[in-house]
């Protein structure tokens, strides 16, 4: 058999392992002493305008441009899902609409009731309004290696470093004050080892060249995340220094 399909032979084979969504800093967090906390996400954008270079464009995004699947998902996870309800207002569009087709769709076939059309419950609203997005993503922030080469052989690593930054704020809905700020960040790591060996042979007239060598890029998307869940730990500590909430003892 082939070496390239026995390795994808042994690929398929191996079980594939998926990594769990739930942050164990997320869950380490104490559970809110009291009941939930009703808040709203519209929306939490890419304001770096940073692009990257891919194979079918040139004007692909740098970082995700759904960050807000990673807020809405670690509000409801932190403290062991104990601190936030979380309301949807990304697709509240859809959501509106929907209710009106089924406010008219009850008034069509429930008009000779005698109480009427079955209404529907009041939708949720929130006391506090969650807003931020990515404002920074630095490339290169650090980059080295080293390498060395005698005879002919030689081996080389090369490391780089990017940061992507966040800031989120909480705002009151009431008072539409400004409660508190948070900004964290998360560096991606990217480093690449290799080895070659380059020979002549035969007086000069043939070489062999030999070359091997891996690389492991940490996903940006990882990064970006990492930041969020950080961000809403730091929001919870806080408010806790803030007296707006406090730890179940």
């Amino acid at each position: 058999m082939p070496q390239s399909l026995s390795v994808l032979k042994k690929l398929d084979e191996t079980p594939m392992l998926s990594e769990s969504l739930v942050d164990d800093r997320l869950s380490a967090v104490p559970h809110l002493d009291g009941p939930k906390i009703t808040i709203a996400l519209y929306n939490f954008s890419d304001k770096t305008g940073q692009r990257k270079s891919s194979a079918s464009s040139s004007l692909s995004s740098a970082v995700t441009q759904g960050a807000e699947v990673w807020v809405i998902k670690a509000l409801q996870d932190v403290g062991q899902s104990t601190w936030f309800e979380v309301v949807e207002r990304v697709g509240l569009e859809n959501l509106i609409k929907e209710r009106q087709l089924i406010r008219q769709t009850r008034e069509i076939y429930e008009k000779n009731g005698e109480e009427g059309p079955t209404s529907l419950q009041p939708m949720l609203f929130a006391g506090l309004l969650l807003e931020g997005g990515v404002i920074g993503y630095d490339s290169d922030t650090a980059a080295g290696g080293a390498g060395a080469r005698f005879l002919g052989v030689g081996a080389s690593t090369e490391y780089r470093v990017d940061t992507v930054t966040i800031v989120m704020r909480l705002v009151s809905v009431n008072t539409g004050k400004i409660l508190m700020s948070i900004a964290t960040e998360k560096s991606i790591a990217s480093y690449r080892s290799s080895a070659d060996v380059f020979k002549f042979i035969d007086m000069g007239r043939e070489n062999i060249e030999i070359e091997n060598g891996y690389s492991v890029n940490e996903p940006v998307n990882y990064a970006v995340r990492a930041a969020i869940e950080q961000g809403i730990i730091e929001l919870v500590k806080e408010g806790i220094e803030k007296n707006l909430w406090n730890y179940k003892q």
